[in-house]
């Protein structure tokens, strides 16, 4: 399929430095708000990149659930896949992609679980269906069909019934602490608007233009 012609035109107003926040986090969230407003579908989902030991890339979408001047936030299994390359390689990436405000955010930074008591109280607020399944999917591993999938949810939902579910200790929370934050807004004949925060030292982020 040939798609050099399938391409859409960026009509935002282009934005200079001065239309910035200093802070990257608070920049982020002036954004991240905006989306919200914008009634995007799933404003906090974001591709996450990591690579383990082997050097070869693997992404997948996960959700934002908090985001503070630590960081952002995130929860999986302790088990799956993406945690295995994390604990082979601390560093990430994350992308977030508002396509119909015509932006991206791009995070680069390192990667660390968040404490148990921090999990746990996330866990605690989550639907019991959610809380159920955490217990029944052996993230990442192959199942031979969907119907035992299914199975296992029933048999742990009469487990529970009418009974607290337990936190499970291979499933919590992860923190991405950025080092680089790029801000993209699409721009008219491509020229788009790039503004890459680095973290410096003490802790005040340098902000620089980049090229399209």
């Amino acid at each position: 399929m040939d798609l050099s012609t399938f391409r859409a035109k960026y009509t935002t107003k282009n934005i200079d430095i001065k239309d910035l926040h200093q802070n990257a986090l608070k920049q982020f969230e002036i954004w991240f708000n905006d989306a919200i407003e914008e009634k995007l579908l799933e404003p906090n989902a974001f591709s996450l990149a990591t690579v383990g030991n082997d050097m070869m890339p693997s992404i997948r979408t996960v959700l934002l659930k908090v985001f503070d001047e630590k960081g952002f936030v995130f929860f999986t299994n302790y088990e799956s896949k993406k945690a295995k390359q994390i604990e082979e390689n601390p560093k990430a990436a994350a992308l977030f992609t508002w396509l119909q405000l015509e932006r991206q955010v791009k995070i680069e930074g390192s990667i660390e679980k968040i404490s148990k008591t921090e999990s746990l109280k996330y866990f605690l607020s989550r639907p019991k269906g959610s809380q159920l399944g955490a217990w029944v999917s052996t993230q990442s591993q192959v199942i031979s069909s969907r119907a035992l999938l299914e199975q296992k949810f029933d048999e742990i939902k009469r487990k529970f019934l009418n009974k607290e579910v337990p936190f499970p200790s291979f499933w919590g929370g992860y923190i991405i602490k950025p080092l680089k934050i790029e801000f993209w807004q699409g721009g008219e004949d491509r020229l788009h608007d790039r503004f890459l925060y680095e973290l410096q030292e003490n802790n005040s982020w340098k902000i620089s233009r980049l090229a399209p």
